[in-house]
């Protein structure tokens, strides 16, 4: 039974058309253009196989860009005595429920701009400000004797589940204008490193990935022809290199270890902020652009639709590449029965004895009977001389009496 279903899965997948055909002056010009179209096939296939494995490759990489993330910076004031007047922000202060008490807030918002010219169907859902902050840190300028419920502000991103926020508030009691200074650590990806000075001359770049560090060293290497001559894994240092290889070489493996010893985690992003509660807040806010990497999700997609070709579309070629099998199938039938007819037409007589005789040699194989008792060869065929002068039969001869010799010691 399993015979029967391989058999009935199995496919025609051969689209060659006989080469007598092929060579027929009829069918000449058809022939050639079927011959080029399968080779243009054939060549197409293993374009389209080898980009697919090139954009599986870049995918498992994570494809990155580069994006603008502004910040905005703003504030608001509750309580002032421009707001209420002197003689009654005196009267109507509450110290216990602190209704009345001047006070201000400080909000920092931040979101992702979008990409120029981009098309609908790439945008993504945007992501919240949070997501892109390691850990934030608000420095305010104040007397700590006059407000001590803290100066230092502090947001770290915690390990456990946390909802993405699209901004953060602080809130402080004071009337008196206040330096602003925030430090923020983003998230970027592939993580960023700050390049240490002596590195940082020779390749130009202060901060960069790891891979990129490398990737910028080895550059270095090459157009400077740093590589040996004779053993292509060392790495022959030159008046820059000598103080970061420490020695006269080192061995390419060594690289991705020498880049991470003047590796540093990068600096902060520091914006400066100017709180002065005893006028009015500004209309707009302040705002500032910071270039920051990201993983390309839109590039990733449209990569993985490529990838993963539609079902529908590949089913669809599948069904014609069988079409064109069954097809060339009916091309080499109808050439086989072309050729066995124009044999009998030609000579009727020769044609009907030789093909007795194939018959004939074709039963006695399989019944294992007849003149040559179930052998391949029949007795008229060993009666003459011509037969035993065939190439094989010398190898033949020599096997079996080796055989026969073997048998006796």
């Amino acid at each position: 039974m399993d015979g029967v279903k391989s058999a009935k899965k199995r496919k025609l997948t051969d689209k060659t058309i006989p080469n007598a055909l092929s060579q027929l002056p009829d069918f000449a010009q058809e022939s050639t253009m079927y011959q080029s179209l399968l080779e243009m096939e054939r060549n197409l296939d293993w374009t389209m196989t080898r980009k697919r494995v090139e954009v599986q490759d870049a995918l498992a990489r994570n494809p990155t860009t580069t994006r603008t993330l502004r910040i905005f910076v703003s504030h608001t004031v509750s309580g002032q005595a421009w707001q209420v007047g002197e003689a009654e922000a005196e009267g109507a202060v509450n110290f216990e429920t602190g209704q009345g008490i001047p006070a201000w807030s400080l909000k920092v918002e931040g979101r992702l701009l979008e990409v120029p010219n981009q098309r609908s169907r790439d945008r993504m859902a945007p992501r919240k400000f949070s997501t892109f902050i390691k850990r934030m840190i608000v420095d305010l300028d104040r007397d700590p004797t006059l407000y001590p419920d803290g100066n230092i502000v502090e947001w770290p991103r915690s390990q456990g589940v946390q909802p993405p926020l699209d901004g953060f508030t602080i809130r402080r009691t004071g009337d008196q204008p206040t330096r602003v200074r925030i430090l923020m650590h983003l998230e970027q990806i592939p993580e960023q490193y700050k390049l240490s000075p002596e590195l940082a001359n020779i390749l130009g770049i202060k901060e960069e990935s790891r891979i990129g560090v490398i990737q910028a060293l080895w550059n270095y290497i090459k157009i400077n022809g740093l590589q040996d001559k004779v053993d292509r894994r060392r790495i022959r240092a030159d008046d820059h290199l000598r103080q970061i290889f420490g020695g006269e070489s080192i061995v390419f493996q060594q690289l991705p270890e020498l880049v991470n010893r003047y590796l540093m985690p990068p600096d902060p992003i520091i914006l400066h902020y100017i709180l002065n509660p005893g006028v009015p807040p500004p209309e707009r806010s302040s705002a500032w652009d910071i270039d920051i990497k990201m993983e390309d999700t839109s590039l990733k997609s449209r990569m993985a639709v490529i990838v993963q070709s539609s079902k529908e579309s590949t089913q669809d070629l599948g069904k014609l590449d069988d079409e064109i099998a069954l097809l060339a199938q009916s091309l080499h039938n109808s050439h086989t029965k072309r050729v066995f007819l124009q044999s009998f037409a030609d000579d009727p007589a020769m044609f009907i004895q030789t093909w007795l005789e194939s018959q004939s040699r074709d039963l006695e194989s399989v019944l294992g009977s007849g003149p040559s008792e179930g052998a391949t060869i029949r007795t008229e065929e060993l009666r003459r001389s011509d037969f035993f002068r065939l190439p094989w039969v010398e190898e033949a001869v020599a096997i079996q009496e080796g055989m026969r010799l073997a048998s006796k010691q």
